[in-house]
């Protein structure tokens, strides 16, 4: 496997009328004496009700904290962190899923097209990390996943994996990114994984470009290179780059985000 070049990554509806007891209306023309027929019915009536209250009914003037109630169910409280309940695991406890993160094989970033070749799920995050200090942060940081997808443009000439590991909180997180982003060469960075088709089957072999995030308590890490293995000048770092931000912006971060809103997988 070559080395990797490290770039960092950077209104209201009118109201209704209410009805009054008040009102003006059609005044009834009944006789005087159903009037009172009806007064004496209505009389009854209320006294019945007047006996079921206070035979049947709670006691107004009893102590609160004697009635039978049910408890109330307190609102979820969101999290002061800019990425909402995404910022810990507590707040966002289901684990990731594959067609969460990357719902579609083939999707297009503002004209340009994207394939996903291959998807792997490691519960032991070192089996999909690259170096002893990266597998280090990701223990401390009770990993419990890392869901990776390789992808390819649709030249077929940039190749990539790209990675994101859930971690326990967001300082677990940032931990995790601090030990990929080292200057110049790096040696710490997501395992590329390779496909069997005629493309992705070369990652790993030659230059590649390390890029790594964070969203809460999520890694978003990714390694980047050209089919062909060749060191990347400043316009092809830039083109590296373009892939990785059109791959995570049109798969993982959707997902990221909804959690970061909801605490739960998007439906």
């Amino acid at each position: 496997m070559g080395s990797a070049k490290k770039t960092e990554e950077t209104p209201s509806q009118p109201r209704r009328a209410m009805w009054s007891p008040y009102d003006e209306g059609p005044r009834s023309r009944t006789p005087l004496w159903f009037a009172l027929g009806g007064l004496a019915v209505l009389a009854a009536l209320v006294a019945g009700l007047v006996m079921m209250w206070n035979t049947k009914g709670p006691d107004p003037t009893a102590d609160p904290a004697q009635r039978a109630s049910t408890p109330p169910v307190a609102a979820p409280v969101v999290p002061a962190d800019k990425y909402g309940y995404a910022s810990a695991r507590e707040t966002d406890p289901q684990s990731l899923t594959q067609k969460e993160l990357f719902p579609k094989k083939k999707f297009t970033a503002e004209g340009r097209s994207y394939e996903i070749t291959i998807l792997k799920t490691d519960k032991k995050c070192a089996d999909a990390a690259e170096g002893d200090k990266l597998d280090k942060a990701l223990k401390s940081g009770k990993c419990t996943q890392l869901v990776r997808a390789t992808f390819k443009d649709k030249t077929g000439k940039v190749v990539g994996t790209v990675g994101v590991a859930n971690l326990v909180d967001s300082k677990a997180a940032g931990k995790v990114a601090a030990s990929v982003r080292t200057k110049g060469e790096s040696k710490l960075f997501v395992k590329p994984l390779a496909g069997t088709d005629t493309v992705t089957k070369f990652i790993g072999a030659g230059e590649a470009s390390v890029h790594v995030a964070t969203h809460g308590h999520y890694a978003v890490m990714l390694y980047v290179q050209f089919k062909d293995g060749h060191k990347p000048t400043k316009k092809d770092a830039k083109l590296l780059s373009q892939a990785s931000a059109d791959v995570t912006q049109a798969t993982v971060y959707r997902a990221l985000d909804s959690r970061s809103l909801s605490g739960r997988r998007a439906s």
